[in-house]
């Protein structure tokens, strides 16, 4: 039996002349997808797989379908005679350009064979003078072909040697996949043992010393094991033991590695080839001096045997030295490992004298974290889920290390200056130079990491990108995004487009905007006479649901508001951009700041001091609080609505009905026939007059902050942790702390529990709500008290609005009840409107995630603008 050993993404060429079984070999061996002919490419582009004089198009095509799967990463099997070096080397450049390796399988049959395997072709035989010429063309490039840069050249000579071939698919070196850790990756050591020894202690590793009393391995107690970044010698005061105790801790499998730029210069010292032994080489080597030469040849081998970057954790985690884009993820080229080593550079050099490197993190939109050093920075920050861990131990700074996937970062000081960088620590990514030459650090929703421009091997970027910073094209055109409470939400081009219009017009700076409030669907149209909802009907869609417990929430009627409070203005900094003077936002349902700034703060300093008083900073562990709410009056922001259309709209009726019903009146009098015509004029008046009396309610004079008040109803997220999915009890147990601090800025929120299932609990349920809205109330908001709860279905209903009979006058008119009008508005179509509602609550739900977890801004803001997106949706705005 022959085993051919191939990658698992690869392009593999099978070479061989007509009638050597190529094609057989394709189908018994590879999956009807993975193979490319070019008979059946000249098919698609002539209807006749035979015609030579397509081989062009053909070829194009060929090349065009092998381009898009290696792009995809997807193993290729190109089956054409590919005898000519011509044509293999189209194909060893299309290798290369997607960064895979190439590999022939060769199929050197004796022309005999080939003839008699011509005869039998189902199709039109080729013929023995061009199998002869095809047959030369191979035997002569047979001795050149690993020369022609193929990475395996497998031969099979004979009939039973194809027969008895199997195809092994290997693993990539680089693909760590089903490794899920837990690790502790470490930044740049270049030979400080002192600090290393001390951040593994601080790790929870057990250091193992030899007799000598020199550590040899270090194991963790949990089974975690270390992963370097490489750099892991030069500069520092003990290289030589810095390598011991890693190789150790590799060869006993308590670490993984990947080699750094210095690690690849040892490597070339130790051959004898490299001539320069500068930033630090010519201390390593004279340590290097006084060990054993199995040592050397030990280091030497294991310094050479480490691979450009690991791909881990089902791709979710990648480590290179120098850091990774995403198209080279799992990839294998020259040129992915120098920029695993050195970075994306410009093939210049500074005024430093050292290589000027693109700032590739700025552009990164993978979903996989990226951990790297090579570039020293002042503090290890992450930037489009990208993180440095060289922090510049050896000169004078911090040695750092990233708990995965627990994202904690643990660091011990350098004990000394060991090295002077030839320029000072970069700054953190997203430090944008203001006029004045001050600093301002822009942090969004995951924060900042180090930017190139400065210390050793860095970059000095002409022009450098706020980390907030975001591109349209992170949330135009068609998307699908994929949630945890629904499952994967379909965004229209022009629907983006749309929400992305408002955003950028309107919206308060991203770094501000983690969450846009969801819509809310309505209860299913009652059939309680005289009533277009009822909560009988949203009862009984939680019944059905499953659900056993739901809270019956007051509804305020006020302008949705989203309000995020930081404890201080230096948290407000730090987390979100903030600028001088700025301790949070409070923002509308499209993202537009809800006051001015001024108003603003003071609005956000008595909420705090509610918060201060409850206790709730130390409670909830976090610096600051997001909270979704109603801020009242409705009239603060509406108040355009309600001077334009809803006055004026009151007052003519009135006026017009009140003067038709004094004229019939007057009519009747005189003894003409107008009782009913009295009757209905009356009729219409006295709707009017509710109508202005509905919308009269949620109106009051306001001054500054007096007469304004703030509803929260929900704690959507604090640091570290998302808060949707706690039960509705426990937020409104926090919102009533609040009211209960100050009463005169925090409104409590009326609620009741009631068990859907339960007959008698319902009709408590309705009692109340009836009591509500007899009140002056807009309604009531029926909840999960689990807040999020997924049935046989999917998401179940997060909440369902009961509006009140006179509220609704506001929503369809004064005559809306009369039974022409209600039977028509019964017929509303729900369906669209509460798919709408699940899927902007996952979405908001999943920008909740995204932001805790410390995901990029751009992350978080994908399902920010889908939220607004979907708005874009014509439903009927009335629902």
């Amino acid at each position: 039996m022959t085993e051919i050993s191939i990658p698992e993404v690869a392009l593999v060429l099978l070479v061989g002349a007509s009638g050597s079984g190529k094609s057989r070999f394709a189908r018994e061996h590879f999956g009807p997808y993975e193979t490319v002919s070019s008979d059946e490419c000249r098919g698609i582009v002539s209807n006749d797989p035979n015609n030579q004089a397509a081989t062009k198009p053909a070829f194009e095509l060929l090349h065009t379908i092998a381009a898009a799967r290696l792009k995809a990463g997807l193993l290729t099997v190109i089956d054409a005679t590919n005898v000519q070096p011509e044509s293999r080397a189209s194909l060893i450049k299309l290798a290369r350009d997607h960064d895979v390796l190439p590999v022939a399988i060769v199929f050197d049959l004796a022309d005999s064979v080939l003839f008699e395997h011509d005869r039998g072709r189902d199709d039109t035989p080729r013929g023995e003078k061009v199998i002869r010429r095809q047959q030369g063309q191979l035997r002569r490039s047979m001795r050149g072909l690993r020369r022609e840069g193929l990475r395996g050249v497998h031969v099979l000579s004979t009939t039973d040697e194809v027969a008895a071939a199997t195809i092994v698919r290997r693993k990539l070196l680089t693909d760590f996949r089903d490794d899920h850790g837990p690790f502790d990756v470490i930044g740049d050591v270049h030979g400080c043992l002192p600090e290393l020894e001390e951040l593994l202690g601080a790790l929870g590793y057990v250091i193992v010393r030899d007799d000598a009393g020199r550590a040899i391995d270090a194991r963790h107690p949990e089974g975690r094991r270390a992963l370097f970044l490489g750099d892991l010698v030069d500069r520092g005061p003990d290289s030589v033991g810095v390598l011991r105790l890693a190789m150790g801790m590799h060869k006993a499998g308590h670490a993984l590695a990947v080699p750094g730029n210095h690690e690849e210069k040892l490597v070339a010292a130790l051959d004898g080839k490299r001539k320069s032994m500068a930033h630090g080489l010519a201390e390593t080597m004279l340590q290097l001096a006084g060990e054993s030469d199995e040592f050397r040849r030990e280091v030497r081998d294991w310094a050479h045997g480490l691979v450009s970057h690991l791909v881990l954790d089902d791709g979710s985690l990648v480590v290179a030295h120098a850091g990774l884009k995403e198209a080279y993820h799992g990839r294998s080229s020259g040129r992915v490992r120098a920029f695993a080593l050195y970075g994306d550079t410009t093939g210049g050099v500074d005024e430093f004298g050292l290589p000027v490197r693109l700032d590739w993190a700025a552009d990164y939109r993978g979903k996989a974290t990226v951990l790297h050093g090579h570039t020293p920075v002042e503090q290890a920050e992450w930037f489009n889920n990208v993180m440095c861990l060289d922090t510049g131990c050896v000169f004078g700074g911090k040695l750092s290390a990233l708990r995965y996937p627990e994202r904690e970062l643990v660091e011990v000081p350098a004990r000394e200056r060991y090295a002077d960088p030839v320029r000072p620590l970069a700054p953190p990514r997203g430090t944008v130079a203001r006029d004045g030459g001050d600093q301002d650090r822009q942090r969004p929703a995951a924060p900042a990491a180090g930017q190139p421009g400065a210390g050793p091997g860095a970059a000095a970027p002409a022009m450098p990108r706020a980390a907030g910073e975001l591109r349209a094209a992170d949330v135009l055109g068609k998307r699908v995004i994929e949630t945890k409470l629904h499952g994967r939400v379909g965004i229209r081009a022009e629907h983006a487009a749309g929400g992305f219009e408002t955003l950028s017009r309107f919206a308060v700076a991203p770094s501000w905007l983690p969450y846009l409030p969801p819509t809310m669907a309505p209860s299913p149209t009652s059939s309680e006479p005289g009533y277009l909802e009822h909560p009988r009907e949203a009862f009984k869609v939680f019944a059905t649901a499953g659900v056993e417990r739901v809270v019956c929430e007051e509804k305020h009627m006020g302008s949705r508001a989203v309000v995020l409070l930081c404890r201080d203005e230096a948290t407000a900094a730090k987390r979100f951009g903030g600028q001088p003077g700025e301790t949070g936002m409070v923002t509308t349902r499209t993202g537009r700041a809800l006051f001015e700034r001024e108003l603003m703060e003071e609005f956000l300093a008595g909420l705090r001091g509610a918060v201060d008083a409850a206790g709730l900073w130390d409670e909830l562990e976090t610096d600051w609080i997001l909270f979704d709410g109603e801020m009242l009056p409705w009239s603060l922001k509406a108040g355009d609505l309600l001077t334009g259309v809803y006055a004026p709209a009151g007052a003519a009726a009135r006026a017009g009905l009140g003067a038709a019903v004094e004229a019939f009146a007057a009519a009747s009098a005189r003894g003409v026939e107008a009782a009913k015509l009295e009757a209905r004029a009356g009729e219409r008046l006295a709707d009017a007059e509710a109508f202005t009396r509905a919308y009269r309610r949620y109106v009051w004079p306001t001054s500054g902050l007096k007469g304004v008040s703030f509803a929260p109803f929900q704690v959507l997220a604090t640091e570290g942790r998302a808060r949707y999915g706690d039960p509705h009890p426990w937020h409104l147990d926090i919102a009533n702390r609040l009211a209960d601090a100050a009463p005169e800025l925090v409104r409590r929120t009326r609620s009741l529990t009631v068990e859907p299932a339960n007959n008698e609990s319902v009709e408590v349920g309705v009692r109340w709500w009836e009591e509500l809205t007899e009140a002056g109330g807009e309604g009531m908001v029926v909840k999960p008290e689990q807040s999020v709860v997924l049935g046989k279905k999917g998401l179940v209903p997060p909440g369902l609005k009961v509006r009140g009979r006179e509220y609704l006058r506001i929503i369809y008119g004064p005559e809306y009840l009369e039974p022409v009008n209600l039977t028509r508005l019964r017929d509303r179509d729900l369906g669209r409107k509460r798919s709408l509602a699940g899927r902007e609550f996952a979405l908001g739900a999943e920008a909740l995630d995204r932001f805790v977890a410390g995901e990029p801004l751009w992350r978080v803001h994908e399902a920010v603008a889908a939220v607004l997106a979907l708005e874009s949706d014509p439903v009927d705005p009335r629902l």
